[in-house]
This record gives C-alpha cells, sequence and structure tokens, in this order.
C-alpha cells in the first residue's frame, strides 16, 4: 500500500481537532511522532516501509531502537500514544484491517515529583517585576493570576476581556479538549488586574483594536515563549535556587492549596484535571511537606 499523503495525516489532525479538541500544540506533536516513526521505517525498511504497510513486530523494533537509542520513557510513551491514535482512526475509516498497537504496552515510568516552589519564593518572584514601568506592571498582573488560578502559560495568554468577570471574581477558561471551568481569581490577583487594565493595557495595545487581556506586540497573544522568558528573567532577579517556569508556578498553586488544607477533588477542578490520578500527585509534595512540618516541630519528631 502506498505511503499516506500529507493530506491524509493532515485529515487525521483534524479529526484530532474535531473529536478531541487537542491543542495545536499537541496536533504538532502527534505530526512530529508520526514522522519519526516515518521516517525509522524507510531507513530501517527500505523504500517499501510505509506507516500503511507497517505491522506490529515493526513497531515493537522501533521501540527497541528508541530504547538503544536513550529515548526517555516519558517521550516514548507519547510516541506509543500517537501511534494508537493514528491507528486506530486508520483502523476505524477502513484503510487498515487490523489495528496492529492493539497489543502494544506502554513503558513502564517512575514518577517524577513536580518541581515547585515555597512560598516564600512564589512572594520573592511576584515582586521581582518593577511595576512603575508598563510592562513590569504586565508581568506583574500575569505573575499573580497565574499563581492565584494554577493556569496553564496557554490558558494564560490566550485569556480576553470576555473571560473576566471582575465583580465576581471568576475566570472562565477553556482548558484542554476545550472544557470550559470558573477559576476564582483572589483578591491580590483582582487588585493587580484592575490596576493593570486602567494604566497599562491601553497604552500597550498602542491605539489598536483587541480583546486580548496581555498583549504582545502588534496587539496580538504573547506567545508562550515569550512569556517563558519573561519568568525566566525574573527567576534571576528574584535570586531563586529553582528554575521557575510557568508550570512551576501551577505546581506551587497545587501544592499550597493542598498544604493549606484544600480538599483534593476542589484542586482536580480548578487544575482542569479529567482524572482525579493526575492529580493525586501533589498529595505526595503535601505529605513530604507534613512529614517536615511533624519533625521540625513536634517534640517527638
Amino acid at each position: 500500500m502506498p505511503q499516506p499523503s500529507p493530506s491524509e495525516i493532515q485529515e487525521f489532525l483534524q479529526h484530532l481537532w474535531l473529536e478531541r479538541g487537542l491543542s495545536k500544540n499537541t496536533r504538532e506533536a502527534y505530526q512530529r511522532d508520526l514522522k519519526l516513526f516515518s521516517q525509522w521505517l524507510k531507513e530501517h525498511l527500505s523504500s517499501e516501509g510505509s506507516l500503511i504497510s507497517a505491522n506490529e513486530n515493526n513497531i515493537r523494533d522501533f521501540l527497541t531502537w528508541r530504547f538503544q537509542q536513550g529515548y526517555h520513557p516519558r517521550s516514548t510513551a507519547r510516541q506509543i500514544s500517537s501511534l494508537r491514535a493514528f491507528y486506530r482512526y486508520l483502523f476505524q475509516a477502513e484503510q487498515v484491517s487490523t489495528d496492529i498497537t492493539a497489543n502494544i504496552e506502554m513503558p513502564r515510568q517512575g514518577r517524577s515529583l513536580p518541581k515547585t516552589l515555597s512560598e516564600e519564593e512564589v512572594e520573592a518572584l511576584l515582586e521581582s517585576p518593577d511595576t512603575n514601568t508598563l510592562i513590569g506592571l504586565r508581568d506583574r498582573t500575569m505573575l499573580e493570576i497565574l499563581y492565584a488560578c494554577g493556569l496553564r502559560i496557554s490558558e494564560l495568554v490566550n485569556l480576553n476581556l470576555d473571560n473576566i468577570n471582575l465583580r465576581q471574581g471568576v475566570i472562565r477558561v477553556v482548558g484542554k479538549g476545550r472544557k470550559e471551568r470558573l477559576v476564582p481569581m483572589g483578591q491580590s490577583a483582582i487588585d493587580w488586574l484592575e490596576q493593570y487594565l486602567k494604566q497599562a493595557r491601553g497604552e500597550l495595545l498602542n491605539n489598536h483594536e483587541s480583546r486580548t487581556v496581555f498583549p504582545g506586540r502588534l496587539a496580538r497573544p504573547m506567545t508562550r515563549q515569550t512569556f517563558w522568558h519573561r519568568i525566566k528573567h525574573y527567576n534571576t532577579v528574584a535570586g531563586i535556587s529553582t528554575e521557575v517556569s510557568p508550570h512551576v508556578l501551577r505546581h506551587a498553586f497545587a501544592t499550597h492549596l493542598l498544604n493549606h488544607g484544600a480538599d483534593l477533588r476542589v484542586v482536580q477542578l480548578l487544575l482542569g484535571h479529567s482524572d482525579l490520578s493526575t492529580t493525586q500527585i501533589y498529595t505526595h509534595i503535601a505529605n513530604h511537606r507534613l512529614t517536615e512540618l511533624h519533625q521540625e516541630h513536634h517534640p517527638r519528631g
């Protein structure tokens, strides 16, 4: 059978968007994974190797090759997920007679704890922007909302004015799979947001029309990469030893809520996790902190 044409792969990616609501970044990751497997087939099975003509043994050989090349199990797990989605799609579309990934198991992964920050480190990070400047006020507000609401970076940079209700103090977030959730901001984030909207946003737009809350160049939404670099800068200014990223702040949001007694299911809803097991990893961090406090303060610790 012939190699799937670019249009067929694009149809698959379009299917992922329509049926599962996957983001552009996720679809691009699927595309990269398919290209990598396709290239491996061409190099190891001569010109006859193709995605459609591949079989289960080809996939197992490919995974063995990945292991020998030193790929991380987490990366391989994502690769398998991409292949599973693609071949399930081909099978359902009757382009292949069997789903060759049906018997492929995920690699075992050690469950690594996410990096997080202490409350003092978060405070130092939040105070690092120079709020006497337009950019500094914008960045301080973005950091406040990121930490107060536990947003993903893509959710933050894509916020528009219609997502915000200052009177009720909530943000309507459109997360993964286009699922919506309401997240409270807290008074500090509300105060900074009101100040930013009054004093900085209009000048940053420079007479351009936009509903974007945090505009970058030419009134367009700031890119994820730009804000990541902004955080890296403030990481240095604040003198924090941990490498801070937008996701580290999200982890800090969840961990600090649990440390202060929040229910795990509430944290799950605030983070937008569809499965509670995804949220449960934070209990390991919270329990570790409780053990430290017990050892530090209990007379028998």
